[in-house]
Order: C-alpha cells, then sequence, then structure tokens
C-alpha cells in the first residue's frame, strides 16, 4: 500500500515540462503559439501528446467519430506540372495517359450512388488540352442524372490553373463550377505553404498564399472546402507548424474549412522514392499537434488510406474524429498514394473499426449532416 501511496503522490501528467505547460493553456481554451508547436512536435511523451489531443477531440465531438460513402474520380492524369511527390501524373503523349468522358464518369457515378455514395470526389491534372466546358459539361451532366450526389471538386490548384489558362477572373471560374454543380472543393493542393520547401517540389504549383487567397474566394462564394498538409518529404518541423498556424489564420477570416486532412507522404512512385517514408510515431504526432493548433477548425480527418488502417485507427485516440469513407472506388491517384494498397472499405468495416477503437460511428454527408444509423 505505501509503494501504491507514493507512486500516486509522484504521478504526473507528462514527464516533458513544456507538455505540462501547454497543457494548462489547452484547458483553458487558449491558442498555441508558433514555439509552442514546435515543442509539441519535439516531444518525446507521445502517451501524453495524444492524451491532450484527445481531450480536445472529446471536448468538441465526443465519442462520435464519422465516415462517409464515398468515391474518387479522378477525371484525368494528364497534367503540365512535374511535383516531385506525386506518382500519379502523365504527360498527353504518355502511353498510360488519359481522360475520361462525360458519359464515363456518369457510369463511375451510377455505380456508386448504387452503392449508397453520397459523394463524389472529383480531382485530376491540370490537363491543357480540355477546354473549361468540360468541367461544366461534367457537372452538370453528373446534376442532371443524379441531383442529390454531392460533387466535391476541384482543388485551388486546379481553379487557379483554370483562371490562368482560360484567362477568367477567379469570381468568373468559382461562379460558372457552381452554377454547374459544384457542391464544395477538397482540400489538396496545399502541400506546404512554406518556401523555398515548396518551390522545390511542386514549382509549377501556385504559391501559399496563393492556395489561402483562392479558398478565401470560395469561401466568400458560400462553398465549404477542407485542406491539406503533405507532410514526411523534405520540410521542416517548422515548416508544418507555419503551415498549420497559416491556415488557422486564414479560418480566422473566413471560416470555411471543414476539416483538416494530413497527408502522409508514400514515396514510391514519386522522384522521392529515395526518401523513407514515415513511421506511426510521425503519423501520430501529426494528427495530435494538428487537433492542438487547429483550434477554429471543427474536424481532423485520419485518412486511412494513407496512413494505413491499424494507424489511423489508433489516430482517433490522437486527436482525429473522422477516418474519411468507403472509397468504393479509389481512383488512379487514391492508388497512386495508398500505403498498404488498400483503396476500398465497406461500410460495415469502417463501422467496425470506429468501434473496436472505442467510439460511435456516425454516417455524415459532405457538410457533417447525419445520414443514416452505425448498422447495415
Amino acid at each position: 500500500m505505501k509503494l501504491v501511496i507514493e507512486f500516486s503522490q509522484h504521478m504526473q501528467f507528462s514527464f516533458d515540462q513544456q507538455l505540462v505547460d501547454i497543457s494548462h493553456k489547452v484547458e483553458d481554451g487558449e491558442r498555441l503559439t508558433f514555439d509552442e508547436g514546435l515543442a509539441l512536435f519535439n516531444t518525446t511523451d507521445l502517451n501524453a501528446l495524444g492524451k491532450l489531443a484527445d481531450t480536445v477531440r472529446r471536448r468538441k465531438h465526443g465519442l462520435t467519430t464519422y465516415y462517409n460513402v464515398n468515391r474518387h474520380f479522378n477525371h484525368t492524369n494528364i497534367c503540365v506540372a512535374d511535383c516531385k511527390f506525386c506518382g500519379f501524373y502523365r504527360r498527353a503523349r504518355q502511353e498510360d495517359a488519359y481522360t475520361h468522358s462525360i458519359e464515363e464518369g456518369i457510369e463511375i457515378a451510377r455505380s456508386a450512388v448504387a452503392e449508397g455514395a453520397t459523394e463524389l470526389h472529383i480531382v485530376g491534372g491540370l490537363n491543357s488540352k480540355l477546354p473549361f466546358e468540360y468541367y461544366t459539361d461534367l457537372f452538370s451532366s453528373l446534376k442532371r442524372e443524379f441531383p442529390k450526389l454531392h460533387l466535391k471538386a476541384l482543388t485551388m490548384v486546379e481553379l487557379d490553373f483554370f483562371a490562368r489558362f482560360y484567362k477568367m477572373s477567379d469570381e468568373e471560374v468559382i461562379e460558372k463550377l457552381m452554377a454547374a454543380g459544384m457542391d464544395s472543393c477538397p482540400g489538396g493542393g496545399a502541400e506546404i505553404f512554406a518556401e523555398p520547401t515548396r518551390s522545390r517540389i511542386c514549382d509549377h504549383k501556385c504559391d501559399g498564399d496563393r492556395w489561402l487567397e483562392l479558398a478565401g474566394k470560395v469561401h466568400a462564394a458560400g462553398l465549404k472546402t477542407n485542406a491539406t498538409m503533405l507532410y514526411g518529404h523534405i520540410e521542416s518541423i517548422e515548416d508544418r507548424v507555419d503551415h498549420l498556424v497559416r491556415l488557422r489564420e486564414q479560418q480566422d477570416k473566413t471560416g470555411g474549412f471543414q476539416c483538416f486532412i494530413p497527408l502522409a507522404f508514400y514515396p514510391p512512385g514519386t522522384a522521392l522514392s529515395s526518401l523513407p517514408g514515415l513511421d506511426a510515431i510521425d503519423n501520430l504526432k501529426t494528427i495530435a499537434v494538428s487537433r492542438l493548433m487547429l483550434d477554429n477548425f471543427d474536424h481532423i480527418k485520419a485518412y486511412w488510406v494513407m496512413l494505413g488502417k491499424a494507424t489511423a485507427q489508433t489516430a482517433l485516440h490522437f486527436g482525429a474524429n473522422d477516418l474519411d469513407g468507403t472509397i468504393t472506388d479509389g481512383g488512379e491517384l487514391t492508388h497512386a498514394y495508398a500505403a498498404e494498397g488498400e483503396v476500398k472499405m465497406t461500410k460495415q468495416e469502417i463501422i467496425t473499426m470506429i468501434q473496436n477503437a472505442g467510439f460511435e460511428a456516425v454516417e455524415r454527408d459532405t457538410v457533417y449532416n447525419r445520414v443514416g444509423s452505425a448498422t447495415v
């Protein structure tokens, strides 16, 4: 009994005093600083970091963990950019380059709807061979056939390309795509904002300021978007924290980000294939730090395709409250980034995965309305 009493008297939240100090701010709901973000990444007390992020997650969402029934549709892999982290893009004359017809897009959507999908996630390469009308015709055709299917389409990088290549204003691009049926935008293309890192990995894309500017314009037009960060390549910890702080500042301005998705870089098949890739510790840390730094984001997603199922499931105890979806057909882009080669789960599998972690599985639509129940 004496040993138990002595042990309990000496127990503390963490052996890392910086984490202890930060925990007081988290408890009081105070915003964390850039330097505190660095301290979170640099701690070796993973359990304490996870507990701190889990506290915020449960304060916001309790045991609720979201998923959706969705499908990805990569309309083209032809791209004028050559991002070093990308194993998806092709040049127009390469043998395996493709562009799906509108009819093919409709058939993919038909199959998705038949399997219960509420969302079609549409992203692709920056294809200079396509007219702008391809996109408006695609969206309007999909909406005509499937009016209830949510079209989450086009990254800020794609919108920037459209404005420059088709010589249109940002507002005109957004307005015409919305009129055609675009319901929201995904968060891709953010990669890492900090220079010179961004230019070293994707010098043909818009810069971080431009990405944030366009996100703000989409929000001003009345649409929600997501936000991402690609990590685990050549970026520094400072780059990661800078990225989170800049997203947080943009969210303060426009409030249109729904969810943040840390994307774990997968080196095979890319120009950075010599890099070692990420381990579970770094992945869980990044989820936790994201939850703690992004105090004005409602949702943090553990994207199971890139994390792997086991790490994504564990991440639910490290601040994440969303696992993405069933991704009934991953599409070529998703296959290129899949950590374990898997891009498909059944609805029951994802529900079981959430429940086995001790959480409540809640099916959502793209804008986080509840749909259905956690039974099939």
